[in-house]
């Protein structure tokens, strides 16, 4: 890549009010951060709940937060009073992008509703973070990752497979979802660059979750006239896990013909490359239970560092497993200097970077905002005097 530093980020410009809280809203506007936009967070006084929720060296900044609010701004603005809707609506005139979690029917009693703000600002790209689209009769109902992952059927296929139903022990569904209105609120924004409008735009957590489970899930379904089944198989296969070795455990993952042929010969097992069983990618769909467990018995009877070897050999692909706390010290994520250090005033933290490299835009990892450590500085770039805004703190109106 070209080591000249940029003078712009990608989004630089860009200005982002975002009153989302928790993870789905936060990880999308996090990603924008990353990518330049001003990301503005706007919270109660009493701030986002995961400033209280995890290990922490400084109260607010506690290990959920830091994790999906790097370089932002805080401003904490108490919205049922209309002083502070009024300076909201101010930075509304200047923003490029408005994002929210709240039910449509909340942000319409403040007055914060799409038909509103986009009339004050045409250009104005308005974007609602939903648990159900609007048109459904789910609407309005309350949206927490278990209750996502549950409707989208998580805990089903986890119970296909394994005999007992699930949650994904990640937030599978906040993240998710938080990728796809990240990448949403871009398509927005890029097509104002084109046409000069701006747009609503809604990202329902349901909807968004039910379109990731098919792509693969829905399976047989995509055949409308036959009455197939939903659920990729191989997938959902109990053998698919990884491997057990005479010492750990091996995930390797034979695809192709080649793959297989490879990894049945070269292990010393010839007789199976001829088998019908496993000759083909459909007749090892139909048969995989028979593949997995039979490749497992056969990975059973050496080291993890056996068949590391013998995969980087034959070319199948094989890697170890890292455990959680020791992906810091994975090499290949030190070569690239995945993870950074920052020394703050409450200590020392470690934050992951944007795992995207553009050649042309690179933005530093910032500390997260502690609660309404901007709000002066915001209010005064409105052009409210230092009189006024000691007025705003003394009456409880911002924070």
């Amino acid at each position: 890549m070209n080591s000249t530093k940029p003078s712009t980020s990608a989004l630089q410009g860009i200005k982002v009010l975002d009153l989302t809280s928790i993870v789905f809203g936060p990880y999308a506007s996090q990603i924008l951060a990353d990518y330049g936009a001003e990301v503005i967070k706007v919270e109660s006084l009493m701030g986002d709940s995961t400033r209280y929720t995890g290990p922490t060296l400084e109260e607010g900044l506690s290990a959920i937060f830091l994790g999906v609010n790097r370089n932002k701004q805080s401003i904490a603005l108490n919205l049922k009073q209309e002083q502070a809707r009024d300076v909201l609506l101010e930075l509304v005139d200047q923003a490029d992008v408005f994002m929210h979690s709240m039910r449509p029917q909340k942000m319409k009693k403040l007055g914060l509703d799409p038909q509103t703000l986009c009339q004050r600002n045409p250009k104005l790209v308005y974007a609602g973070l939903y648990g159900f689209g609007h048109a459904g009769r789910y609407a309005g109902m309350p949206a927490y990752d278990d209750i996502i992952q549950g409707l989208s059927g998580i805990p089903d296929v986890v119970q296909k497979q394994s005999g007992t139903p699930r949650y994904l022990p990640i937030i599978a569904a906040d993240k998710t979802c938080g990728l796809v209105a990240a990448h949403a609120i871009l398509a927005a924004l890029f097509q104002r660059e084109r046409d000069g409008r701006g747009q609503q735009v809604e990202v329902p957590m349901f909807e968004t979750m039910s379109s990731y489970m098919l792509v693969e899930h829905y399976y047989g379904r995509h055949l409308a006239d036959q009455n197939q089944h939903a659920g990729y198989d191989r997938v959902l296969s109990e053998w698919r896990k990884p491997y057990k070795t005479l010492d750990g455990y091996l995930c390797m993952m034979p695809y192709t013909d080649l793959h297989w042929q490879n990894f049945f010969w070269h292990a010393g097992f010839a007789e199976l490359t001829a088998d019908e069983r496993f000759t083909n990618i459909s007749q090892r769909t139909k048969h995989i239970n028979q593949l997995y467990e039979i490749t497992g018995q056969i990975v059973a009877e050496q080291t993890t560092a056996h068949w590391i070897g013998f995969c980087n050999q034959h070319e199948i692909p094989a890697s170890r497993i890292n455990a959680i706390n020791e992906l810091e010290q994975d090499p290949h994520l030190q070569d690239v200097g995945f993870f950074v250090e920052l020394e703050d005033t409450g200590g020392k933290y470690r934050f992951v970077r944007n795992p995207v490299s553009l050649e042309n835009s690179t933005v530093p990892v910032k500390m997260p905002p502690r609660l309404g450590e901007h709000t002066t500085p915001i209010m005064e770039n409105l052009g409210y005097t230092r009189e006024e805004i000691q007025q705003f703190y003394e009456q409880q109106l911002i924070k």
